[in-house]
């Protein structure tokens, strides 16, 4: 079922890169853009395969995963309301270099690569905001890679769980306000399954957590930031 979201009520994200378009502009996208309901689990593109547009999400998350050899995912990020995902696969014009997946029920709105070639030729600044989230998008790679290659999984759990926290809150009780599940919060961290499992279960022994089935409310902030940055 298609629902109609008005583009401007997303611009109110001070990070939108739509926050700049021309009145005109915003009555070419809200024609040709098309908004749909999508339930956890449901797949909006594939690593490999070519997309024809950009998604921008409306409500919900979306985890935005590589897949090994082994079948085995690896998150390297998270796409929230206000944000888009796919944009470097239509930029680029290249298979899509990961998977999206809705991991809670999202409002999505599907826009066309030909909207935001159209878009990126009539607005400047459109363009550079464009430019400057691919060049963000390869920053965070980029420390992705080094912390990988030089940080522990303990060190890159304690900045999991911070990453978390400065990205999506915490509920009203103070836990994250984001449920993950073990085997998913290893595919951030780049491990196994068992070894979250442990250091969770060391994280709580310290007093750096507290856990409550599957949400986690950080108890130390400072030793966890000290932590991440091997200097616990």
């Amino acid at each position: 079922m298609e629902e109609h979201y008005h583009c401007k009520s997303c611009t109110a994200n001070t990070n939108s890169v739509f926050k700049t378009l021309t009145t005109e502009e915003f009555t070419f996208l809200e024609g040709e853009k098309h908004c749909s309901v999508y339930k956890k689990g449901q797949v909006l593109y594939r690593e490999g395969n070519r997309i024809s547009g950009v998604y921008c999400i409306i409500d919900g998350i979306i985890k935005i995963y590589k897949t090994g050899s082994d079948g085995k995912e690896q998150i390297v990020a998270f796409a929230r309301k206000g944000e888009l995902t796919g944009y470097r696969s239509v930029l680029s014009n290249e298979p899509a270099c990961t998977t999206a997946e809705v991991l809670d029920d999202a409002n999505i709105c599907f826009i066309p690569s030909a909207v935001i070639f159209q878009l990126v030729k009539s607005n400047g600044d459109f363009s550079l905001s464009m430019l400057q989230l691919t060049c963000k998008e390869l920053n965070q790679a980029n420390s992705f890679i080094k912390d990988i290659a030089q940080k522990t999984v303990r060190e890159r759990l304690a900045e999991a769980l911070l990453m978390l926290h400065s990205n999506f809150g915490v509920t009203p009780e103070g836990n994250l306000n984001i449920v993950l599940t073990r085997e998913e919060l290893a595919n951030i961290v780049g491990t196994a399954t068992e070894s979250v499992i442990r250091l969770l279960s060391d994280f709580k022994s310290e007093k750096l957590i507290s856990l409550n089935g599957k949400r986690i409310k950080l108890e130390n902030i400072k030793l966890l930031e000290k932590l991440s940055k091997s200097l616990y």
